[in-house]
């Protein structure tokens, strides 16, 4: 029998939804494309023509490109990562030597000052010779200590500590706990005031880069008292720090380099002066440092689709079955065509949000959580088309493949590393919440009161006033736009129409709205439990954002004479097989199993069918589901490596 798990925090569902609610950014000061677009309103003027980067910008940028692209072909080994399960010192020392640690980071402290843009790009070119040394990246720079310090540290912050991120220093970023994963609200993690200091305590789990790093992101509970507000607050560490013991280095199905491990905090005093923010600030720093770092996993995720494309082109051509190339075969074609457009997509939604990040002339909020979404799990789905599209070599591994005398494809090993990014910062199910929550905002904020149940009558009355006024001028402008006019869009018409795409997007963008207001005027308070029907409603703006991007990417590719008609072509067969999906998802929005499996999954957990369960051997181990993460001394050997030690 499994041990009891102990020292777990409890919270009631509604001070869970509280602790997140008060984490979000309130305001919407900058327009949002895809906000909009959950509202019915196709604005388009928002993203076309599309962005572009200063020609200063590109230079810098491709100059790098081009530094880093020779070092990854000449001193980065992918096979040996994987087989080794470890980035080599030399490998880390380069990227050092590079800059690349200090991308992102202005020049004045060490750093190369990229944008957002060649920064993605960088990652996407370095997760496809090893998508471990990409982590490693993107973990130090998109959520460790550079980002939330460039937003929220103070000078004296930065000046002691982008320096050393820059050149130096590897960083991590600490939430996750052995029992707390997107549920803050009971984050054990405490930090004591102790005079000038703090003193943490607490476990922390799958600390990526946490093994080797020399500073640390960690989130913890100040307890309030007086002279501090509390709450969950942000800190930098140095993981040198007495008291701090890395436990474990955990192994996982891909990603066989990351260095990720369990930290134990005891008593491990950080000055005040380490406090990013005020008190309780610290999850708004890290959902905030989210809008743009999350755009670091969908970078690898188009790269990763490049590299499937290249593949499953080399080998279709050359493998043929029944006399001709596997290509050929309509049941193998039609995988690679979606392999070829949707890739086209992905880095469509990537540049676009890349460039608006850049700009920062909108809110990328959910554009960036759209592209961590869409791009993980599109990702995930054409490096399985890619092994399938191999077939038994795609199930072997790169290194049998190699000693029985052909190329050597990790194929099994991609489908192995992407699968984690349908978890990593927010999974799929978190991203469909998340993305839903701010998708509803406009109309939570003129009822949501009405369907709060602590609210009394006056407020519900207010609020139904309000109500009033907004929906009688929104409603009406979901029946009719442009998407119904032949002649709207006609500038994305050259050779290949891809207007009528366009115009689809604009109808179905008022129908996603009629959808949302109908199913919140059916469900009201409940609407929050029906994560079946946000979920689809999320797909659905996902699939409509990145039809849009893909389009008016294409017209940017065609102004500038940089193969405008075969991107044309992409963008159609892209916009054709996503509104396949869309109608699909459509018909699943009121025709579903949702009520079905909810009883099912009672009847599961109440025991009903262990029945079922019979006739097996379970081949796992002993122990609790979750460890004992109970504060206090270390009992294990520090595993912290850091890199040249």
């Amino acid at each position: 029998m499994s041990a009891p798990t102990t020292s777990r925090t409890t919270v009631t569902e509604r001070e869970a939804r509280q602790v997140a609610e008060a984490a979000r950014e309130q305001d919407w000061r900058k327009p949002s494309f895809a906000k909009e677009l959950f509202l019915g309103r196709f604005r388009l003027d928002l993203i076309h023509p599309h962005p572009l980067p200063d020609d200063e910008s590109v230079q810098r940028g491709e100059e790098f490109l081009a530094e880093l692209r020779a070092f990854c072909e000449t001193t980065v080994d992918g096979a040996r990562i994987e087989r080794e399960a470890r980035i080599p010192d030399e490998v880390v020392a380069g990227l050092k030597e590079l800059g690349a640690l200090g991308m992102k980071i202005d020049p004045k402290y060490g750093g190369l000052g990229l944008t957002q843009l060649y920064y993605n790009k960088a990652l996407a070119l370095v997760g496809s010779v090893s998508p471990a040394v990409g982590a490693l990246l993107s973990a130090h720079q998109s959520i460790g200590v550079p980002q939330p310090l460039k937003m929220f540290g103070t000078q004296e912050q930065k000046d002691a500590f982008l320096p050393r991120c820059a050149r130096t220093d590897i960083s991590a970023f600490l939430l996750t706990e052995p029992d707390v994963g997107s549920d803050p609200a009971r984050l054990a993690t405490t930090a004591v005031p102790d005079g000038e200091d703090y003193l943490l305590d607490g476990v922390k789990l799958w600390t990526t880069n946490g093994v080797v790093a020399d500073l640390l992101v960690v989130m913890a509970r100040v307890p309030k008292s007086e002279g501090h507000k509390g709450g969950i607050t942000a800190f930098v560490v140095e993981a040198a720090s007495q008291g701090i013991t890395v436990e474990h280095r955990n192994a996982f199905m891909g990603l066989r380099g990351i260095e990720n491990g369990v930290t134990r905090f005891h008593q491990v005093r950080v000055p005040a002066a380490h406090r990013i923010g005020p008190e309780g600030a610290g999850l708004k720093i890290a959902l905030t440092t989210l809008n743009t770092g999350r755009l670091s996993l969908p970078a690898m995720c188009a790269g990763s689709g490049k590299w499937c494309l290249k593949i499953a082109r080399e080998w279709s051509a050359e493998r043929e079955q029944w006399g001709k190339p596997v290509a050929l075969h309509e049941a193998v074609g039609s995988k690679i065509s979606f392999i070829a457009a949707t890739t086209f997509a992905l880095e469509a939604v990537l540049d676009l949000s890349s460039q608006m990040a850049d700009e920062d002339r909108n809110d990328i909020r959910i554009e960036a959580a759209l592209a961590k979404l869409y791009g993980s799990e599109m990702a995930w789905k054409m490096a399985d088309e890619l092994v399938q599209i191999r077939g038994g070599r795609g199930y072997e591994t790169a290194e049998s493949l190699k000693a029985r005398g052909e190329r050597a494809v990790p194929a099994e090993q991609m489908l192995r590393d992407l699968r984690i990014n349908r978890i990593f910062e927010g999974s799929t199910e978190i991203m469909h919440l998340l993305i839903a929550r701010e998708a509803v905002d406009a109309h939570l904020s003129v009822a949501g009161d009405l369907i709060d149940p602590d609210k009394s009558l006056s407020d519900k009355a207010k609020a139904g006033a309000s109500a009033g006024v907004f929906y009688a001028k929104w409603l009406p402008k979901l029946v009719a736009g442009p998407g119904q006019l032949p002649m709207s869009y006609g500038a994305f018409k050259n050779g290949v129409d891809l207007s009528g795409h366009l115009r689809y997007v604009e109808r179905t963008a008022r129908k996603l709205a009629r959808s949302t207001f109908y199913a919140m005027s059916r469900w009201q308070g409940r609407m929050e439990t029906k994560q079946g029907f946000l979920g689809r409603i999320v797909d659905i703006g996902a699939e409509l954002f990145a039809m849009s991007a893909a389009c008016v990417r294409a017209e940017l590719l065609r102004g500038r004479g940089e193969h405008g008609r075969e991107a044309y072509q992409l963008a159609d067969a892209f916009c054709r097989q996503a509104r396949v999906r869309i109608e699909e998802l459509f018909g699943r929005l009121w025709t579903n199993t949702d009520t079905v499996d909810r009883k099912v999954v009672k009847g599961v957990l109440g025991g009903s069918y262990t029945w079922l369960e019979e006739g097996i051997v379970d081949p796992s181990g002993d122990g609790p589901w979750i460890a004992d993460a109970t504060p206090g001394p270390s009992a294990r050997e520090n595993e912290r490596r850091p890199f040249g030690d």
